[in-house]
C-alpha cells in the first residue's frame, strides 16, 4: 500500500482523504501585554493583572509593545518566512462578555509575517513540508467562568490583551499524525528562539484545527474548525473523530455545514459551537488608534543574526559531527536543553580521553530520558550531571564495567549516590579482567561439562552457554571479551 493510501479513510462507498490546516495560537513570552504595561503571568487571582486599557475604559489608547514585535519577527525568521517591513493592526469586531472592547485588535490583510515553510518529520523518519500562510500578532480575550455560581457567569480579564502569535498553515496535512507532528515542530522552533514557552497545559500554545474530507484528488470539501485544542493526543483524537463524522454524513446523503466545533476530551467527540464566521462577518477595518507598524530592515537583520542554531540545522550538525543516527539526533533536538546536555557530556568525555559519542547518546536518549519521562521531568531537572554520563561511558570504554554492570551503576547514579567511579569502588562493581582468574573458572567449567564442550566444538555458536555460566560464576563481573577469547582458546575453536 502506498503512503497516500495509508492515510485514506475507508468509507462504505470508497476511500476518503482528510485535508487539514492548523491555526496555532502561541502566547508571546513577554512579561507585559501587547498594548498595555499590565503584567502577564499564570496563577494570579481573578482580575489582578488588568490595566485600564485591558478593561477598555473610555479614553484609553493602546501602545505597542516593542518586545512582542521583536518576538514575532524572531518567530517568522524561525519559520523561514517573509518578514513584512510594513504591517498594520485591524479591529476584528465581535461580542463576547470577556471581550470588553467589543473588538479584538488583530492583523488581517497586512500581517507582520508572510509566507514561509516548515519541514516536519514523521514518526517513521520520513519528512513532509507544510506551508505557512502567515503569522500575525493579536491580543487575547479574557475568560468567562461558568462554574463559580449556578446562576451567573463571571469574567476574569487577566488574559485580556495578552500578546498572541497566530500561525496559519496551508492545508498541507493529510492525517492526524502529521498534524500532531507539525504542532510539535512549531513548538520546538518557538521554544528554541524563546518566542513562546510552549506550555500547552497552561494554554500558552493551542491549536484550531480545520478538518475537511474529499474523494482523493477531488476539490476541497467544506471544512469545520475545532477550537482551542491544547495537546498532541487531543489534536489527533479530534481529527480522527471529526473526519469520520463528516464521511458518515456525506455517505448518508447529507452535507457538511461550515461551523466551529469544540472537542470533548471526555467523550472523545466534537460538538457544534456556532456557525463558522467569514472575514466579512467580523467587519475588519484598520484600527484608528494605531499607526501602521514600520520595521527597519537593519533591525530585522540584527534579529536574524541573534537567532540561535535552529532545530533542523542542529540535527544535521549532530549527525555529521558526532555520527548520530537521524532518530537519535531527532530525539536530541526536540528540546534545546537535551542537545546542550548531550554536547556537554561529549565534551566531558573527550576531556577525560574518551571518544564514544554514540554511546553517550544511547544513555541520554534511552536510560536518562526514559527515567525523566516516567517522573514527568525534562532534562534540565536531571539528577545526573552530564559529566557523570561521560564518566559512565569512560568506564565502559576502559573495560572497567560491562554493559550489564553499567546498568546497575546507572541505577545508583539515579539514586544520587555520586559519580560513577565512586559507585563502582563502593559497591565492588569492577569488571573482572584478570585472565588468570578467568582461566581457572573456565577450565573448571569445561572439565565439569565435557559433553557441552564437545557440542561447542561441533557447533561454535553454542559457546554462549559457557559464557553465561562464567558470568553467573563471577556475578556478572567477567569481561565478556576476555571470556570469549579464553573459551575459544581452550576449546580449540
Amino acid at each position: 500500500m502506498t503512503e497516500t493510501a495509508d492515510k485514506l479513510i475507508q468509507g462504505r462507498t470508497g476511500p476518503w482523504e482528510i485535508v487539514l490546516g492548523l491555526e496555532i495560537h502561541a502566547q508571546v513570552a513577554s512579561k507585559a501585554k501587547l498594548f498595555s504595561g499590565a503584567a502577564v503571568g499564570f496563577g494570579a487571582g481573578p482580575n489582578e493583572q488588568v490595566s485600564l486599557v485591558d478593561a477598555a475604559m473610555p479614553g484609553m489608547l493602546p501602545v505597542i509593545n516593542r518586545f512582542c514585535v521583536e518576538q514575532a519577527v524572531r518567530a517568522g525568521l524561525g519559520l523561514n518566512a517573509q518578514i513584512n517591513l510594513k504591517s498594520r493592526f485591524d479591529r476584528k469586531n465581535y461580542f463576547y462578555p470577556d471581550l470588553p472592547q467589543g473588538y479584538q485588535i488583530s492583523q488581517f490583510k497586512d500581517p507582520i509575517v508572510g509566507e514561509g515553510e516548515v519541514e516536519v518529520e514523521r514518526d517513521d523518519g520520513s519528512t513532509f513540508v507544510v506551508g505557512v500562510e502567515r503569522l500575525h500578532l493579536e491580543q487575547d480575550a479574557g475568560k468567562s467562568l461558568h462554574d463559580q455560581d449556578p446562576n451567573a457567569t463571571y469574567v476574569d480579564l487577566n488574559r485580556a490583551g495578552t500578546a498572541l502569535m497566530e500561525i496559519v498553515s496551508r492545508p498541507d496535512m493529510r492525517c492526524a499524525e502529521e498534524a500532531a507532528a507539525y504542532v510539535k515542530k512549531i513548538r520546538t522552533i518557538l521554544r528554541y528562539i524563546g518566542a513562546c514557552d510552549g506550555d500547552m497545559e497552561k494554554g500558552n500554545l493551542r491549536a484550531d484545527v480545520n478538518v475537511s474530507v474529499r474523494r482523493p484528488g477531488a476539490e476541497l470539501g467544506t471544512r469545520c474548525e475545532i477550537k482551542n485544542v491544547n495537546s498532541y493526543r487531543h489534536i489527533q483524537q479530534a481529527i480522527e473523530y471529526e473526519a469520520r463524522r463528516q464521511v458518515e454524513i456525506i455517505e448518508d446523503g447529507g452535507k457538511i455545514d461550515q461551523e466551529t466545533r469544540l472537542f470533548d476530551s471526555g467523550k472523545l467527540e466534537t460538538r457544534s459551537m456556532r456557525s463558522k464566521e467569514e472575514a466579512h462577518d467580523y467587519r475588519y477595518f484598520p484600527d484608528p488608534d494605531l499607526l501602521p507598524l514600520i520595521l527597519d530592515a537593519d533591525w530585522v537583520e540584527q534579529i536574524k543574526k541573534s537567532l540561535p542554531e535552529l532545530p533542523d540545522a542542529k540535527k544535521k550538525r549532530l549527525q555529521g559531527q558526532y555520527g548520530l543516527s537521524a532518530y537519535d539526533a531527532g530525539v536530541m533536538i526536540i528540546e534545546s536543553a537535551r542537545a546542550d546536555y548531550f554536547e556537554s557530556a561529549v565534551a566531558a568525555l573527550k576531556a577525560a580521553g574518551g571518544s564514544d559519542a554514540k554511546l553517550v547518546a544511547n544513555y541520554v536518549t534511552n536510560e536518562l530520558l526514559q527515567r525523566l519521562s516516567a517522573d514527568g521531568h525534562e532534562i534540565d531537572a536531571s539528577p545526573i550531571p552530564a559529566a557523570d554520563i561521560a564518566g559512565l561511558v569512560k568506564l565502559r570504554e576502559d573495560g572497567v564495567v560491562s554493559s550489564k554492570i553499567a546498568k546497575e551503576v546507572f541505577d545508583h547514579m539515579w539514586a544520587g549516590e555520586g559519580a560513577p567511579y565512586q559507585i563502582v569502588e563502593t559497591h565492588g562493581l569492577k569488571q573482572e579482567s584478570d585472565t588468570g582468574a578467568l582461566e581457572g573458572i573456565i577450565a573448571a567449567l569445561i572439565a565439569a561439562n565435557p559433553a557441552q564442550a564437545d557440542a561447542v566444538k561441533e557447533k561454535p555458536q553454542a559457546i554462549g552457554w559457557f559464557v553465561g555460566q562464567v558470568m553467573k560464576a563471577t556475578g556478572g563481573k567477567a569481561n565478556p571479551g576476555s571470556v570469549n577469547e579464553i573459551l575459544k582458546a581452550k576449546l580449540g575453536i
